[in-house]
């Protein structure tokens, strides 16, 4: 292995470890608790190894919400093709996404809620996002009826999710009811 190889997995690794120290922090005290200070500190490295790898915390939010959105997609798609008939694929999906929620509130805040400075759907949205989109695209596109594009069929379904998940974590809505809303939301809005 030459210098530079050598230095490259180096560096590689200091920012897995950042990612990882920022995620663990945010899941146990909350993003505000995620600061540069905090994270040299806790990975003990200087705020300046920290600012060769992110600009800031907005980039390690994003980081973390990019490995996020990469989980979700694999837990998708695990899901779905753990179950079989259109009806129960789509369920899976439900619960895949609301226990992700639920399961990495930290995480999820990164992807969905926090300003990471991502874009989704445009041209220049990055892999992960555009993949877990895909990953319920995947299996919603497959019970879209006659006249419904499959993406926006998705899009309206993430968004119930997403605001199902959001209600469900604030406490909002009754917990007793949880699965009569995924039951709802695949009746009505997938119609299997």
């Amino acid at each position: 292995m030459s210098v530079q190889e050598r230095k490259e997995r180096e560096r590689a690794e200091r920012e897995r470890l950042i990612v990882a120290t920022a995620r663990e922090l945010a899941e146990q005290q909350g993003w505000d608790a995620v600061t540069t200070r905090q994270l040299a500190q806790r990975i003990e490295y200087s705020q300046p190894v920290l600012y060769s790898h992110f600009r800031g915390k907005r980039e390690i939010i994003g980081a973390v919400a990019l490995e996020g959105a990469a989980e979700l997609a694999v837990a998708v798609r695990a899901a779905t093709a753990a179950a079989s008939g259109p009806r129960a694929k789509v369920t899976a999906l439900a619960h895949a996404y609301l226990d992700f929620a639920k399961d990495n509130p930290a995480v999820y805040d990164a992807i969905f809620q926090l300003d990471a400075g991502l874009a989704f759907a445009h041209e220049d949205t990055p892999e992960p996002l555009k993949d877990a989109f895909a990953a319920l695209l995947e299996c919603l596109g497959q019970v879209a009826g006659d006249g419904v594009h499959p993406g926006l069929l998705t899009e309206v379904f993430w968004a119930a999710l997403h605001g199902v998940a959001t209600l469900s974590r604030a406490g909002r809505v009754p917990p007793e009811f949880a699965e009569q809303r995924v039951e709802l939301l695949v009746d009505r809005l997938a119609m299997v």
